[in-house]
C-alpha cells in the first residue's frame, strides 16, 4: 500500500477521545480564529492524520507568528523539529548503522582498543567486541563476519553485549545516550563527505523498500524502510513560506541528518546533530561540546538537556554555561515537535505550540497530557500509530529519568508532581504493524 493510502488508513482508525485534552480555551481559539489576509497566508494542505483541532491550532500559530501576523516583519520566529519518528517514520541513525555493517564500512579501532570508540564503553563490552571483531585490517569484515556484526549490532541497538551484559556505564542520562553517540564515533576515519555518501546510499535503499520491509544484518532481521510523513513535510513547507526559520535537531550524526533534511529544503545551517571533532579532514571518535562541556569531553550530545544546549548555542547564540539553561522567551523557539523523552527539554522551551507524536514515552506523555499551559498538542503517529497504552503513565512515581539513570516522579517547574495520566490520543495499528 502506498504512503498516501497508509496515512489515510491510519487516520481512519484514530480513536476518538473528545477535546478534553485541548481544553476549552484551545477549542475556542481554533474555532473563533479569523485568518489575517487569508488569501496571502501560507496554508496547511494535508488534512488526513491530524487529530481533533491540531491542524487548526497549527494554522493559527502560522498565521499569528508568521509574516501574515502581528509578529511579521521582526526577527524570524524559530521552529525546531526532532527528526526520527517525528518528521519520518523509523530511524535514520539505525538505517545508517545497518548500512555500515552490511557494507563493511566501520574502521578497526585504534590500536585494536574498543575503549577508544567511547569513553563509556564497559570493559566487558570492549572485550566482547575485541573477541568478535579481531583487528585484521583497516575496516571490519562485518559484511561476511556475522559474529562481529552481531556484537556491534547488539551494543548499538540494545546497549548490551550478545551475552546480555551492560555495554555502557557512567554517563549523564539527561545529556548523553552513548549508543547514539557511538554511531557517530564509529564513523572515525572517514571524511564528512564520505559519511554523507553512506547516508545517501542508506536513504535510497530505505525509501525504495516497501513499508514493513526488513533487512539482514549479521544473523538478525532488522527494520529496512523509512518514509517521510506527508503531514510534517506540509507543515515544514508552510512554516518556511510563512517566514519561520525551521531547524532540525537530531540525536543522529549531523552529516546523516543533513542528507535526509535536504529533501525538505533544510540545509546544513539549519541542521543540528551529533558533531564529531575533525582532524586532518577526517572525523575522529571525539565529539564537539556545548555549554560547559569542552570539545573532546564526549559527555553531551543533542539528547534531552543537550538538545536545549545546542539549540541555545547554535540558533540563539548563547555561549558558555548559560546555553544549558532555559532562556528568556525572546531567545526561544516558538514551535517544537518531537516524539520521545529525548525531546522533552526543547519541547518545554517552545513558547507557542508543542507537537507530540504519541509513541508511549513516559515523561513526554506525562507533560503533554497534563498540558499545564494549554500549549501541548498530542497526535498519533501518522503511519502505524500506537494503540492505546493500557495502564496510566507513571508520572507520579517513575516517569522521569534522573541524571544517574534512576527513576522518579515527573515534576512541574514549581516542583509539584504531575499525577498519572491516561492515554487518550492514539490509533489502532494497521495489520502489518510490528508496533
Amino acid at each position: 500500500m502506498n504512503l498516501k493510502r497508509r496515512c489515510t488508513a491510519a487516520a481512519a482508525v484514530l480513536a476518538v477521545a473528545g477535546t478534553g485534552l485541548l481544553g476549552v480555551q484551545a477549542t475556542a481559539e481554533a474555532t473563533q480564529h479569523t485568518r489575517p489576509k487569508a488569501d496571502k497566508c501560507p496554508t496547511l494542505t494535508v488534512s488526513e492524520g491530524w487529530y481533533g483541532k491540531n491542524k487548526a491550532r497549527l494554522q493559527r500559530m502560522v498565521d499569528q507568528y508568521g509574516r501574515c501576523g502581528d509578529h511579521g516583519g521582526g526577527a524570524k520566529p524559530v521552529a525546531t523539529f526532532d527528526w526520527d519518528n517525528t518528521v519520518i517514520k523509523n530511524d535514520i541513525g539505525d538505517a545508517t548503522m545497518f548500512w555500515l555493517l552490511r557494507n563493511g564500512k566501520i574502521r578497526t579501532p585504534q590500536r585494536g582498543d574498543w575503549h577508544t570508540t567511547s569513553r563509556y564503553l564497559t570493559d566487558t563490552a570492549a572485550k566482547a567486541l575485541a573477541k568478535a571483531c579481531p583487528a585484521t585490517g583497516t575496516t571490519l569484515p562485518t559484511r561476511r563476519d556475522t559474529a562481529c556484526a552481531d556484537e556491534i549490532l547488539s551494543v548499538y541497538s540494545e546497549g548490551t553485549t550478545t551475552a546480555g551484559k551492560d555495554a555502557f556505564a557512567g554517563f549523564d542520562h539527561r545529556r548523553m545516550e552513548p549508543r547514539y553517540a557511538w554511531l557517530a564515533q564509529l564513523t572515525r576515519g572517514w571524511s564528512t563527505r564520505q559519511v554523507e555518501q553512506f547516508a545517501a546510499a542508506a536513504r535510497k535503499e530505505n525509501l525504495a523498500a516497501p513499508v514493513g520491509a526488513e533487512q539482514k544484518v549479521g544473523t538478525h532481521r532488522v527494520t529496512g524502510w523509512v518514509r517521510y510523513y506527508d503531514q510534517q513535510r506540509d507543515l515544514i513547507r508552510t512554516l518556511k513560506k510563512a517566514g519561520f526559520a525551521v531547524h532540525i535537531v537530531s540525536a543522529s550524526p549531523e552529516p546523516v541528518a543533513e542528507v535526509w533534511g535536504r529533501a525538505l529544503g533544510i540545509d546544513a545551517r539549519h541542521t543540528l546533530g551529533i558533531r564529531n571533532v575533525t582532524a586532518h579532514g577526517k572525523l575522529t571518535a571525539h565529539l564537539k561540546g556545548c555549554g560547559t562541556v569542552r570539545d573532546g569531553d564526549d559527555s553531551m550530545i543533542t539528547y534531552i538537556d543537550g538538545k536545549r544546549c545546542w539549540i541555545n548555542k547554535e540558533i540563539f547564540g548563547v555561549r558558555g554555561a548559560a546555553a544549558e539553561k532555559v532562556q528568556p522567551a525572546a531567545k526561544r523557539q516558538v514551535f517544537a515537535a518531537g516524539d520521545s523523552d529525548t525531546d522533552v527539554s526543547f519541547l518545554r522551551d517552545a513558547t507557542g505550540l508543542r507537537l507530540v507524536l504519541n509513541r508511549n514515552k513516559n515523561e513526554l506523555m506525562c507533560r503533554a497530557y497534563e498540558n499545564g499551559d494549554g500549549r501541548w498538542l498530542v497526535n498519533p503517529m501518522f503511519i502505524e500509530p500506537k494503540g492505546r497504552k493500557a495502564d496510566p503513565y507513571p508520572c507520579a512515581s517513575t516517569g522521569y529519568t534522573e541524571r544517574d539513570g534512576g527513576q522518579g516522579p515527573v515534576r512541574r517547574t514549581d516542583g509539584s508532581v504531575i499525577p498519572d495520566q491516561r492515554d487518550t490520543v492514539y490509533g489502532a495499528p494497521t495489520p502489518s504493524s510490528g508496533s
